[in-house]
């Protein structure tokens, strides 16, 4: 399990950055494959009023279609000290056996409120989602393949293991970063200057590229284009005197 190496401080302002946003300080700093640590598979977000959530991965398995595991009485029990045993801020990766299938869902107003009690602030499952009202009115966050209406099944049947959502592997402990975009793994080694380089990538696209787009309006194309140009430099120039690479001011 990944070591929780940020203040509470820290992430609440990493909170206030999208995930876009927060990837594109993220891959300045870091040498991992820019690849390897985001969302592969469509995923929606249905509290995107809420923003961002950001926290440390607690992990899940149900399989809503096999009836055999409720009469594992204990294993809500076990599952919930798993959950105590990890400090948060914590978002549960819910792995679903039956995906892309969906036959009922382990969350929704009741164990969201449960697991919001925990320490938990939201929510990825690659299976479905119901009462979503209600789990707004807690401030639960929940990002899903769909919704659903009922619970068949669902049951814990293994948690704190690695597990696979929306084409990415997530391990528990780390770091997630999620929004209506998708979702991204922060490793562990990055996260010391992550946040730097999100406020520093976010400031230097509204000092240059960004900034010169706004102010480029009424001009002609020729204009445009050179402004740009120069724009685009000095962003570059930016970002490599501060992380030794030119940025990507594109989207």
């Amino acid at each position: 399990m990944s070591a929780h190496t940020l203040s509470e401080g820290d992430l609440l302002r990493l909170r206030r950055f999208s995930t876009p946003t927060v990837y594109n300080g993220w891959e300045q700093v870091s040498r991992v494959d820019r690849r390897s640590v985001v969302n592969r598979d469509v995923v929606q977000d249905f509290m995107p009023q809420f923003g961002p959530m950001i926290g440390y991965a607690v992990t899940l398995e149900v399989e809503p279609s096999n009836p055999r595991h409720i009469d594992r009485s204990e294993a809500p029990r076990e599952y919930r000290a798993y959950l105590e045993s990890v400090p948060g801020p914590k978002i549960v990766v819910v792995k679903d056996a039956d995906s892309p299938n969906v036959i009922g869902t382990y969350f929704g107003e009741v164990n969201a409120s449960l697991h919001r009690a925990l320490g938990c602030v939201g929510m990825i499952t690659d299976g479905g989602v119901r009462d979503i009202v209600e789990m707004g009115s807690l401030g639960f966050k929940a990002l899903a393949q769909r919704l659903c209406v009922g619970h068949a099944y669902a049951w814990p049947v293994r948690w704190g293991h690695a597990v696979e959502v929306f084409g990415l592997t997530i391990e528990p402990g780390q770091l997630l970063h999620a929004d209506q975009h998708g979702f991204m793994v922060i490793p562990e080694e990055d996260q010391a200057r992550v946040l730097e380089a999100t406020q520093f990538m976010d400031a230097n696209e509204c000092h240059t590229v960004i900034g010169a787009s706004q102010l480029l309006r009424g001009g002609t194309m020729a204009e445009t284009r050179q402004a740009m140009v120069e724009a685009e430099k000095r962003f570059g120039a930016a970002a490599r005197q501060q992380f030794g690479k030119s940025g990507e001011w594109s989207d």
